[in-house]
């Protein structure tokens, strides 16, 4: 399993929003929100969509 460093303040505010939604971990509350952004962009039916979702996420500009 690969690493993610996080500045200390993100972490913070990370383990905050973790502990008050009643995650068990920093970690597993992270990796919720990678499973659920992924699976709303791999939805997409074309490139040209996922591009269009990512922009509208503010990923890219």
């Amino acid at each position: 399993m690969a690493k993610i460093k996080l500045d200390g303040h993100l972490y913070d505010r990370v383990k905050k929003v973790a502990d008050t939604a009643g995650y068990p971990s920093p970690d597993e509350f992270i990796v919720h929100l990678i499973e659920k952004e992924l699976s709303v962009i791999e939805s997409a039916e074309s490139d040209e969509e996922v591009t269009e979702r990512l922009r509208g996420l503010g990923y890219i500009e």
